[in-house]
């Protein structure tokens, strides 16, 4: 046992979960310069260069990013590309401020290597966070881009605005877009947590559609240099749940290959969290007691690799795929790149693999082939 798994078991789960990730969160920050070093001077050591994987029309340092859910925030994004993400997918980001769900609703499954929340979407509101990344690229400006990680900027609906009122979903998700959308390499769209009343019912297709048209309009508006000349275009991708059928998971493919013919979607990322609890080792008690939430980490690798072979077979070739979902080992990532993910992502497999983590699967992902 390692010393991160001694913590891990001696004294991070004798605390209460989200306290836990606020502790660690800080020592990330605080920590993250000296671990950017370490993590040079073990590549050297060990000989190993990473991937770099070209979709999206950016290049990304290699396939492994972190997942939205981990930096809600944007309070540490080059900290934690420090540890060995090349990626780093903040939020979920709201049109207006909220709290999220009343606590508890963070809990530990150590058993099955897995994590059930219904935090809801908790973040400071698109506002706030536009503000925080235009700081962090004034302090960025001038300097070196090489080493510095590709950003993601996920937005979701707030609580407060009905699903049914398909205007008003449009005008929140423009919000976040408006705001955002200059500062991010790519945007996504969430429709998938299931810790948001209504959420995924915005999945279907025929609302899905239209928001996706909608949010394209608002960031390309966004990212205009105002002189009558388009700016910069920023990829826009959506995230989907495991828990559609599989009918539904052809239809959402054939929407993103109807949307990036017409310009207006570029990839989709597969999968958000579960609501099934099925095949866990967890006593069904335990779990029932911990009430409603998305279920992450190692129970989620099977359906969420079915689900993007699925979509990789609909769509073909050439659509930006991400697989997120059970991935804990360098086998997993590989896995899912043979399957037909782009890039892949990660959040349970680093809170239970510790800081060390992300080098490691990094280097050992490889990059697909067509």
């Amino acid at each position: 046992m390692g010393a991160y798994d001694l913590l891990f078991d001696q004294v991070a789960t004798r605390i209460d979960p989200e306290l836990a990730h606020r502790l660690g969160f800080v020592g990330v920050r605080a920590g993250g310069p000296a671990l950017a070093a370490a993590r040079r001077g073990v590549a050297r050591l060990r000989g190993t260069t990473a991937t770099p994987v070209h979709t999206l029309g950016l290049t990304f340092p290699h396939a492994l990013g972190l997942a939205a859910g981990f930096d809600k925030n944007a309070t540490g994004i080059d900290a934690l590309a420090a540890l060995g993400f090349g990626h780093v997918e903040v939020g979920t980001v709201t049109g207006r401020p909220q709290p999220g769900n009343p606590q508890p609703r963070l809990f530990r499954l150590p058993a099955d290597k897995a994590i059930v929340n219904r935090m809801g979407f908790n973040n400071d509101g698109a506002a706030v966070v536009a503000r925080r990344l235009e700081q962090r690229a004034e302090r960025l400006r001038g300097r070196d881009p090489r080493g510095r990680p590709v950003l993601g900027v996920n937005i979701g609906k707030s609580k407060v605005v009905p699903d049914d009122d398909q205007t008003a979903v449009e005008a929140d998700y423009a919000i976040s877009a408006r705001l955002l959308a200059p500062f991010a390499d790519y945007l996504v769209v969430n429709v998938s947590s299931p810790n948001t009343p209504g959420l995924r019912n915005l999945q279907a297709v025929e609302k899905l559609g239209p928001l996706l048209e909608h949010v394209r309009q608002v960031a390309d508006a966004a990212t205009h240099d105002g002189r009558g000349h388009s700016g910069r275009r920023v990829p826009l991708l959506v995230k989907i749940a495991p828990d559609l059928a599989d009918e539904d998971v052809d239809a959402v493919a054939d929407m993103a290959v109807a949307g990036a013919r017409d310009g207006v979607l570029d990839g989709v990322i597969a999968t958000n969290t579960t609501i099934g609890r099925g095949g866990l080792v967890t006593p069904e008690a335990d779990v029932e007691a911990l009430g409603a939430g998305g279920l992450s980490g190692a129970p989620l690798r099977e359906r969420s690799l079915e689900v993007l072979r699925r979509l990789r077979r609909r769509v073909g070739p050439d659509l930006t795929l991400v697989g997120v979902g059970g991935i804990s080992t360098v086998a997993d990532a590989r896995e899912r790149i043979a399957a037909g993910a782009d890039l892949v992502q990660a959040y349970t497999g680093f809170i239970y693999g510790g800081p060390a983590w992300p080098s490691r699967i990094a280097a050992g992902a490889g990059a697909r082939t067509q």
